[in-house]
């Protein structure tokens, strides 16, 4: 089974190459073009191909796959929300995914943009190496007894919620779909967590009802001097009032490893570059906003895993198995 690779890295065909050898009749080539309706094309003369969370799989993408006859969309991260799974269905095309990879790793990297943007490690830093100690800039707040609200209780969320716990943190959360055999958190409305919590963190699906669940709407429902992170999906945050949050005074800090404008540039170096679009420098113009580039998957364990199952899913494809990781059943 012949697979293309879209928007290969380094470090992707590292993780892919070290195990392929345990799964004799796949084969994997990597290019570093993303999938887009010009690359597309590409695939002729693949059984499958392989794409991440930043790849273009739109109608008229999944059109030209169909054309050359690929059968498989192999989606090596947990979201697909930029799949058109209606095309994909009408056109027989099966699409899997990575379903749970490391929830550790993103909610680790979650509180890891909540210390930083309180704290303001990253300025602290820059500050020390120019032998600025003057601690201007720097206060924070104690997560200590305060309330953290975890908005989505996947495998990602309840891992950013015990680990809130573990900071003494009272925990509240909101789901559509509740667990509640959970002893670590506590359940309440959307309206109740958003006025109670001293720190959001997002940790839900891009969906039709998610799509810009942080707006102004939200916003004026927080309480004053709220943290917000989102490791999750940009399209959560309506950008533009996010950023007339900020100018409000209604945040302490923001971190955001995940932003609406990212897909044309995420994990590409465009240090030499002038972008378009002004929505991230405005971002970045802020002292109590902290980001970085979507990077909270960015672990050895995960990508090994990532690897493994991507590689899996194409093994249970080519030997007619059940496929536990589609998406387009």
């Amino acid at each position: 089974m012949k697979i293309l690779f879209y928007g290969a890295k380094n470090y992707d065909e590292q993780f892919f190459l070290k195990l392929l050898p345990e799964y004799p009749g796949i084969t994997f080539q990597f290019i570093e073009a993303n999938l887009c309706p010009e690359t597309a094309s590409l695939s002729l003369g693949y059984d499958g191909i392989c794409a991440f969370v930043n790849a273009d799989l739109g109608t008229k993408v999944i059109e030209v796959l169909s054309v050359n006859s690929v059968k498989l969309i192999l989606m090596r991260c947990a979201g697909y929300n930029n799949v058109d799974l209606t095309a994909a269905r009408r056109h027989n095309i099966k699409v899997l995914r990575v379903p749970g990879y490391s929830p550790e790793a993103v909610a680790e990297h979650a509180m890891a943009l909540a210390l930083t943007a309180n704290r303001h490690t990253h300025k602290a830093y820059i500050k020390c190496r120019e032998n600025n100690f003057a601690l201007n800039g720097l206060m924070g707040v104690n997560f200590y007894q305060k309330t953290a609200g975890i908005i989505g209780t996947g495998k990602i969320g309840l891992a950013m919620a015990r680990i809130c716990r573990g900071f003494g943190m009272n925990v509240i959360a909101y789901d559509l779909y509740p667990n509640k055999g959970l002893d670590f958190l506590t359940y309440v409305s959307l309206d109740e967590l958003l006025a109670d919590s001293d720190l959001i963190s997002l940790h839900c699906p891009l969906t039709e009802q998610t799509h810009h669940i942080i707006r102004q709407e939200t916003i004026d429902k927080m309480k004053d001097g709220v943290i917000l992170v989102n490791t999750s999906r940009g399209g959560l945050i309506k950008t533009g009032d996010l950023i007339n949050g900020i100018r409000d005074h209604k945040f302490f800090a923001v971190g955001l490893d995940v932003y609406e404008e990212e897909t044309d540039f995420v994990y590409e170096d465009m240090s030499e570059r002038i972008l378009q679009s002004s929505t991230i420098q405005r971002l970045l113009s802020f002292p109590n906003v902290t980001m970085t580039s979507h990077q909270g998957f960015f672990t050895e364990e995960a990508l090994t895993n990532i690897a493994e199952t991507t590689i899996q899913n194409a093994q249970a494809f080519m030997n007619g198995e059940e496929l536990k990781n589609e998406v387009t059943s």
